[in-house]
This record gives structure tokens, sequence and C-alpha cells, in this order.
């Protein structure tokens, strides 16, 4: 198991990606929580040893004589042309996980670093991927976008769009969360996995650009009474099939896009088209986005009948499971990190839900006991990331840390207990349950259960 990239203040990674002292970053004093009354306590005990270690660097070499890189000229913009992270912050990439799938050529999943990012959006190279078999690079020019129907009822006009004529329509940009369906999937019988990059490393969040499907179905003239649902399929190998509800698409939301984050989508993220339906789970995110189907039911593919459905306690199915539940994580501290010494630390992490706005972050310190409110810093918009934050001070004994998110429709996020109550315990898809985080007296944080 792969380990964690540089961590900022008094968090150590884990041993695999172990740092040096040099490498460790300082905390940062003056921090305005440190004024406020309701810390004053704490920060009468985290001071003394700030002020220590800020003396005893005074005699700092790197303080006292110019490194190298303020001494000399700095490198030619031509020999990064396109832009990619300090070689300082190597470790921070997607990591796979080998044999969590089929041996199925192409069948693979990466995760996202979420312990070592920042705000709510995910760079484009690090965003998760998930592959029925493999990706492709398409030649834009050949590609294709093909609107159709089961019945020739349903619309007036068949149509095909090219890249150019996609590109020439009006488009809009919204920022959305994505989130596999299986995410988490191998937490459901016990604490399996060390880190958060594999506990929650299948959700991501980006800025997308498009046209919005509704747009195009309407170009066709679609009628809205008799055709309820689409059938969206990619261009891969794999031939992805999804349904999508016309209620979704007939909100605006659901866009046919071609940017990501300022540019044109990666090829492991569909390029040169996609899908995003927003709230709904990964798969329904059809990637290399080729031909639409309208219809007047669900087309009951195999990424619907086969895959992507539930075993509950008595033994039924649970089918088109498209939307993804309310659902927090805490990324830092997390599993496979260290707290080196006691005193402050900001507590962040991420809250989302497939149904609109995080409305409230609760966080407890001691296993679900206490809660208590954290700060939603970012923006908070619908059916995205919500950064969330609070201060902790930690004494050096054992602390078990939560956080349970709460949606604008009043949708709580569950514990494992309530979770499983309806559930049962051999499910694989959709676990939005409370994820808890153990910090030893050493400072080892680990992967733990509470019910």
């Amino acid at each position: 198991m792969t380990g964690l990239p540089t961590q900022p203040g008094h968090l150590r990674p884990a041993p695999e990606n172990f740092l040096s002292a040099e490498q460790i970053g300082e905390v940062k004093a003056g921090r305005r929580d440190f004024l406020r009354s309701s810390l004053l306590a704490a920060t009468a005990a985290l001071v003394a040893p700030l002020t220590a270690r800020a003396a005893a660097g005074s005699g700092d070499p790197d303080i006292l004589k110019l490194p190298e890189w303020s001494t000399s000229s700095g490198r030619p913009v031509v020999e990064r042309p396109y832009g990619s992270p300090s070689k300082y912050e190597s470790q921070l990439v997607r990591r796979d996980l080998p044999g969590v799938l089929s041996k199925v050529p192409g069948n693979s999943v990466s995760f996202t670093p979420l312990q070592g990012l920042f705000g709510i959006i995910t760079p484009s190279g690090l965003h998760y991927e998930r592959h029925h078999q493999g990706w492709q690079d398409i030649d834009p020019a050949r590609h294709r976008l093909m609107i159709t129907a089961s019945n020739p009822a349903f619309i007036k006009q068949a149509k095909v769009y090219t890249m150019d004529d996609l590109l020439r329509l009006p488009s809009v940009s919204r920022i959305h969360f994505l989130e596999c369906g299986g995410n988490g999937a191998s937490e459901w019988g016990a604490a399996t996995f060390p880190t958060v990059q594999y506990t929650h490393g299948m959700l991501s969040c980006s800025e997308f650009t498009g046209v919005p499907l509704r747009l195009l179905l309407e170009d066709c003239g679609v009628d809205y009474k008799k055709a309820r649902y689409v059938l969206a399929e990619g261009a891969d190998g794999a031939t992805l099939t999804r349904t999508i509800a016309m209620e979704m698409i007939e909100s605006g939301e659901v866009l046919v896009a071609y940017g990501q984050n300022g540019e044109m989508l990666r090829p492991e993220n569909g390029y040169p088209l996609r899908l995003i339906v927003p709230g709904a789970q990964g798969v329904s995110w059809v990637k290399w986005l080729r031909r639409i189907e309208v219809g007047d039911q669900p087309f009951a593919s195999r990424e619907e009948t086969l895959s992507y459905v539930d075993l509950l306690p008595d033994g039924m199915h649970r089918q088109y499971t498209t939307i993804n539940e309310c659902k927090s994580v805490i990324t830092s501290p997390s599993g496979g990190q260290t707290l080196l010494s006691q005193g402050f630390f900001n507590v962040t992490g991420l809250a989302w839900s497939g149904r609109g706005k995080i409305k409230q972050v609760d966080v407890s310190f001691d296993g679900g006991r206490n809660w208590k409110p954290a700060r939603l810093d970012s923006a908070v918009l619908s059916k995205a990331l919500t950064r969330f934050n609070i201060d902790w001070v930690w004494d050096g004994r054992p602390a078990i840390l939560q956080s349970r998110a709460i949606d604008e429709t009043g949708y709580v996020q569950p514990s494992y207990k309530q979770l499983r109550a309806v559930r049962g315990s051999q499910s694989t898809y959709h676990n939005n349950a409370i994820q808890s985080w153990e910090v030893l007296a050493s400072g080892e944080v680990n992967n733990v259960q509470v019910l």
C-alpha cells in the first residue's frame, strides 16, 4: 500500500513516503484563531512551544545564508511548456489498487489523493478514473454525437452533431462533484483500507463546460410528454450505456461537456465529449459520448441489471440507484498520517450531496458522543464538494474523529448501524456512512468503524 504526500504543519505522512525533518513544514504563528476568546486556554499551551522553536530557528543556515535559488537565474519557460507540479510534490498522485477489479483489460480504477488537496476543485491530472475497458484518445474531427429515438413519435428529427457543431452552440460552465457509486465499497463489512485516498478517493470535483442536453433534444423536437428517459452510450470498447430520467434533463443541469477546469477534457476523462449528470453516480456520466436515444421507459442496460445493483437483507435488489446521497469525510488528519506533537490542528474535510447544497457539517472528536459545528469556509454550491474546517487542540490522548453532513433537504448522513439496518452488509454501492479516524496516543491515525 502506498503512502501519502507532503502534509502541512504537524502532520507526518505514512511511512512509505516518510519525509526528512527538513521537509516538514513549521506551523505558522500568529494565526487569527489564536486571538479568539474560545481558544485562550489552548493558546497558552500552544504559544510556548512555537515561540521556543522560532527562537531556536534564529540560527538556521537557510535564514543566515541565501540558498542557491536566490543567487542564480531561473529556468526558461520552454523547459515546461505544459505546467506540472514541483518535484517536491511528486508523491501527490492518483493511485491504483492492483487486484481490486477483474482481469479484464482496461477494467481499472485510480483514486484521487484527497488527503493532499485544498479547496473544492480537483486538478484534472488528479481526477479519479474508472474504466470498464481502458481509456481512448479519440480524434475530435472524427467524433460524432447522434440523437435518435426508440420510437419516431418521440422526436421530430434525428440529428448528428460534430464537435464543431457543438462548440458553436451557447455554452455554460458549472462546478459539480463526480463520485463513483462504488466509492467506499470495501468498507461495507469492516474498516479495510488505511487511507482516505482508498476509502473515499473515487471522488473529484471540477468545473465542466458544455451544452445543456435539453438544448440538443429540443433542437431535435423532443416530445416531453411521450419521451421520459434517454439512453446515453459511450464510444469506448465497453460501449457503456446508462438510462437518464428526463426530469433531470428538463432542469437544464445535464450537460454534454467538452471542457473541464478551463481546458478540453483529458482523454481519461472522456475527451472529446462526456455527459455531466450532477448528483448522479459516476457511471451515469458516460465518457466519449456518441449516442443519445430517447425512450418512454428505462432501458435496462447491462450496467443497470447485472452491475450497479445492491443486494438487500430481504434478498431483493436495489436497481436504478442513481443519486449519491449526502456524505462527508475528514481528509486531514486521516488514516496513514501521524500527528507529530500535541497542540493546535486545523481539521479539514469535504462534504457533498447529490440532492443539492450542504447545509451543515458537524464534527466529533470522541466517536460521536458529542458534536460541534464546523465552518463551511468555501463556496457552498449545489451538487458540488463543500470544504469544511474546525479548530482542534489535541491533548495527546486517544481520540476518534468523525464528520456528519446534513444537506438542504434535511437528510442527515447515517452511522454504519443506521445504514446497515436498512441496507444490510452485503451491499456494494452508495456507502455514505460516517467515517471514523482513530488517533492513538502515539499520534498515529488509523481507519476504524464505530457503529
